[in-house]
């Protein structure tokens, strides 16, 4: 997810025939989840068949923090000790630009808990030769729970409470939070179909 006031790197438009094709198969009953949300980059893509669909809890880079190159990396952290006020404001932003982005992504692994990965983070070297997260994802498992609709009310609770766990959820945090939602919604018509049907078959066998 990313943190308020970062744009997205997430092409949401791309989603919504996914999660269309997700629900036809859950309306199947098929037990293949196909639904993702994914960022950009592919290699930062979940695959497999335990968790084949994944949000990407993300805070961006700021675009108000200016990446230094190599070499003035290199040297500023030869004259860390002598900073200019101008650098001295940078280092400023910058820790407090990692506090955010490790109290936002944390706050969402913590909550999260099994479903959730750990936080990794995007850095950037400072003027004081430190490296400062700038931004960070975490990976969360949205697929439902094969065959098992409660259980899948009960993970899609837990879903939605670790996105909108950082203090300021960001717009890419409210929209897994409403996946979390529809996929409780459809576990939760599969749920009463499969009760009434339970019922149903209690009425043939006491005919």
């Amino acid at each position: 997810m990313e943190a308020p006031g970062v744009n997205e790197a997430t092409d949401w438009n791309s989603v919504i025939p996914l999660i269309q094709a997700r629900q036809r198969d859950i309306a199947a009953r098929s037990g293949t989840e196909t639904a993702r949300i994914s960022e950009t980059t592919a290699s930062s893509s979940v695959n497999g068949p335990a968790r084949v669909a994944a949000s990407l809890l993300r805070a961006e880079p700021s675009e108000n923090l200016n990446k230094p190159t190599d070499e003035a990396g290199k040297s500023a952290a030869a004259s860390m000790n002598d900073l200019t006020d101008a650098e001295q404001r940078t280092v400023d932003a910058l820790s407090a630009r990692d506090g955010e982005v490790r109290r936002h992504e944390q706050a969402h692994a913590t909550v999260g808990g099994s479903y959730a990965s750990a936080p990794s983070y995007t850095y950037q070297v400072g003027p004081d030769g430190k490296r400062y997260a700038i931004g960070g994802e975490v990976q969360i498992d949205v697929s439902p729970v094969p065959d098992d609709p409660a259980a899948t009310i009960a993970k899609m609770e837990v879903v939605k409470a670790a996105a909108l766990a950082p203090a300021e959820p960001s717009s890419a945090d409210r929209k897994v939070a409403s996946l979390a939602d529809a996929q409780r919604a459809q576990a939760a018509a599969d749920l009463t179909a499969l009760r009434a049907a339970e019922r149903r078959g209690e009425v043939d066998q006491r005919a």
